[in-house]
């Protein structure tokens, strides 16, 4: 709170210090200096999205070298001192004098923004990087930077330091018989603040994602940081995009419902579209979508094309095979497309994309071309392979079977709030304030917690809702089984805002929805189901960052009139030498030992409690965890939990 004020004197005394705006308050920020002084309108933020996403601007020049049909390796290394390495064995960045500036292409290319090959030019047809930030940001946020350019028999180098400014001209410093790019650089500390270390496991995830997509590309990651443990990963799909299906499938512990990856493809004059799709066993879609190697997380007209095309598809073919009959209503798009796991991938030129972080595809003729891609062949393949399609519309018929049961059990619930005069669940202490931006509702774990949880709680704006027992995993059941759950619809009801395509956030009753439940085997297991229904039915509240996770203590250490509360191990043992050794040490088991002054001093006071609010910084990934751990398959959750235990305190249980 002292930060938030004092940033906001701060901005008081700015204002009052700006109100002259004449000629002199025009400033013109040269060369990259812009970049360095507005860091987060290039790269989106400093934290360590930002970070790896300079590695990711100087691969997809590297990649744009493979679509040109230049480049079958790139190598990327972590080095020490967290120094990133890609090379790659592309044409090389042009070298010769840029006739406009005056200065090496290459210089051109990685000290002036928005200069490059792929603006008009004939360098580049198909691009993702032209969309990018480009080299000349990630040369501006960097400590220092190296560029190595092997062309024309010669090797080129040269090097940037402090924000891109040039420490030598380009100069040769080989001979070689080989083309290509080296670029090496790191981090500015002074711009990345929070960290300049690189996660292998997210860059791995990325290239192994662009892997995928280019079939054949070899892929290397490679790090270095510590000599004695060299970890070296390499990515190579000859399958392209049905080996990503089915490496997803796999990873998820998902059971295919065919054999065989269904793949598509189609090239219209300089444009290009393949789909490939396998329907599983689990409730819900995974549908990944990328143009020109980027991927598309908010979607677009490529994956809208899909869409309307596999329902159609389905709608037709169960009419003409009278799968469907007449009384029978159409199937929805939700219907046809549970247990589908689908990627798409559209090459262009001129692709348009809404935002800098390229979230959206907006052509407009890419929905006709995968629409009637998807319509054509997909409808030859259900004619063609009568069985497969059998075993498919057996589960998208019983998806809609599901959804209208799942519709008369929301009208239900409906009409039962209407009537009854208290809607509110029975169990709910619900608070007095009705402002949703002050109001909290903890969601306890057993009645005895609830108990000293209601007693102990500010009644102005903290409410408690008692939980008991384990609820259903939403991973393995339909909506319809949601509804008229005895453990979930009193939260749905008290949070106000309904649940799948019902929900409506503006409705939400409380601003923080904290998740308290035992630090134990058992209290990890029913936040995982809330946090999994949340994901599933409201996703909403996760995005927009409503959901918590409370953090009561494991210990009480007294000695004499003192207590010291402790959240680990290690942190006790500190609270004990602290209060000068031979303590009284009380491990809590569980939320219930602790009485209400207690549960209000450690966990629910704002002025003193810990809480972690659960954020989705990567959508794909939270929603591959999320099958992980709840999903039926057992050796895929094994082996998350052997990789991811280091993570967990150690807990008495």
């Amino acid at each position: 709170m002292d930060n938030l004020k004092n940033n906001t004197e701060n901005e008081l005394i700015n204002t009052a210090v700006s109100e002259v705006y004449d000629e002199n308050a025009i400033q013109v920020l040269e060369g990259l200096e812009a970049v360095r002084k507005r860091p987060g309108m290039y790269i989106g933020s400093t934290g360590s999205r930002g970070l790896h996403h300079l590695v990711y601007e100087i691969v997809d020049n590297s990649i744009d070298e493979a679509l040109a049909g230049y480049c079958t390796d790139i190598n990327v290394e972590i080095l020490p001192d967290n120094v990133i390495s890609v090379r790659d064995n592309g044409r090389g960045i042009p070298v010769g004098i840029n006739e406009k500036m005056g200065l090496p292409s290459v210089t051109v290319v990685l000290t002036v923004l928005h200069a490059g090959g792929k603006f008009g030019g004939s360098g580049y047809k198909v691009s993702g990087g032209l969309h990018g930030v480009g080299s000349s940001v990630v040369n501006a946020l960097s400590e220092w930077f190296e560029v190595e350019v092997s062309q024309n028999g010669h090797v080129h180098y040269q090097r940037f330091e402090k924000g891109g400014t040039p420490v030598c001209d380009l100069k040769v410093i080989g001979d070689t018989d080989e083309t290509g790019t080296l670029i090496k650089f790191k981090a500015d500390p002074i711009i990345f603040n929070e960290t300049t270390e690189y996660d292998f496991e997210v860059l791995e995830r990325r290239l192994r994602e662009q892997a995928f997509l280019n079939a054949g590309l070899r892929i290397t990651l490679t790090d270095k940081r510590d000599p004695e443990n060299i970890v070296e990963q390499e990515y190579c799909y000859e399958g392209g995009i049905r080996s990503f299906v089915e490496y997803i499938n796999e990873s998820r512990g998902l059971t295919p419902l065919s054999d065989d990856t269904i793949y598509l493809s189609t090239v219209s004059g300089d444009r290009s579209a393949e789909v490939a799709l396998m329907y599983n066993d689990s409730y819900n879609e995974i549908i990944l979508s990328f143009a020109n190697n980027i991927h598309t997380i908010d979607g677009g007209t490529h994956e809208t094309g899909f869409k309307n095309a596999l329902t159609r598809v389905f709608n037709e073919y169960g009419k003409k095979y009278n799968i469907l009959k007449d009384s029978d209503k159409k199937l929805t798009g939700d219907d046809v497309r549970e247990g589908l796991c689908a990627v798409i991938s559209v090459k262009l030129t001129d692709a348009q994309f809404e935002g800098q972080t390229k979230g959206k595809l907006g052509n407009t003729d890419i929905t006709q071309l995968v629409g009637s891609l998807v319509y054509d062949k997909l409808m030859t393949y259900f004619e063609e392979n009568p069985t497969v399609i059998k075993t498919i519309f057996s589960k998208a018929l019983e998806a809609a079977r599901a959804r209208e049961a799942a519709r008369k059990a929301r009208d239900l619930a409906r009409r039962k709030s209407v009537l009854e005069s208290n809607s509110l669940p029975g169990k709910l202490a619900d608070c007095t304030e009705r402002d949703a931006t002050l109001t909290e509702l903890y969601i306890v774990e057993g009645d005895s917690a609830g108990g000293s949880a209601k007693e102990g709680r500010d009644r102005r704006y903290q409410a408690i809702l008692p939980l008991w027992g384990k609820m259903l995993n939403v991973e393995k059941a339909r909506l319809d089984k949601v509804y008229g759950n005895e453990k979930l619809m009193p939260v749905v009801i008290a949070l106000g805002t309904g649940i799948g395509e019902d929900f409506d956030i503006s409705k939400l009753r409380y601003g923080k929805i904290v998740i308290m439940a035992d630090a134990d085997v058992d209290g990890a297991h029913i936040r995982t189901l809330l946090l999994t229904f949340f994901y599933r039915y409201m996703r909403p509240l996760v995005e927009e960052g409503h959901i918590y996770i409370a953090q009561p203590p494991l210990f009480k250490v007294s000695k004499g009139k003192k207590h010291l509360y402790a959240f680990s191990e290690e942190e006790r043992d500190r609270c004990i030498e602290e209060l000068g050794g031979t303590c009284a040490v009380q491990r809590y088991k569980g939320l219930g030992e602790m009485n209400s002054e207690q549960l209000w001093e450690t966990t629910m006071d704002p002025e003193n409690r810990t809480m972690l609010r659960v954020r989705v910084e990567d959508a794909m990934r939270a929603d591959e965890t999320f099958t992980i751990l709840m999903g039926d398959k057992v050796e895929p959750r094994r082996e998350f939990i052997e990789k991811n235990a280091k993570y967990v305190n150690n807990l008495d249980v």
